[in-house]
């Protein structure tokens, strides 16, 4: 699947209030779900001692399923499409590595 078949078919799954004038709800879901991936890795770390078994792969793998699905719904709720702001993404981080910018901080390295 490329990301705009999936963001096609996560749209009509994306039931909240005021749908396509609404970017707060899936920004907040994202944060949400962001932070149960973040949950699940501590978990690991503290009860499995960092070892990653297939349950805890298969756990977390629903979990960053949730968090691309809040990310599509996000871009579709600002006009973007999702394989656009992937391509942006990856120009954006080769131009910074072949000047020596892939560490640091900033935006605009």
């Amino acid at each position: 699947m490329d990301f705009d078949n999936y963001q096609k078919e996560a749209r009509k799954t994306a039931i909240y209030p005021n749908k396509d004038k609404n970017f707060i709800y899936p920004t907040l879901g994202l944060v949400g779900e962001s932070g149960e991936v973040a949950e699940k890795i501590k978990k690991i770390l503290r009860d499995k001692n960092g070892t990653f078994d297939n349950e805890s792969k298969l756990a977390l793998k629903k979990e960053i399923g949730d968090v691309l699905w809040y990310l599509s719904n996000l871009c579709d709720e600002l006009n973007f499409s999702l394989s656009d702001v992937a391509k942006d993404n990856l120009e954006k981080l080769k131009l910074r590595l072949s000047r020596g910018k892939i560490s640091g901080s900033g935006d605009d390295r």
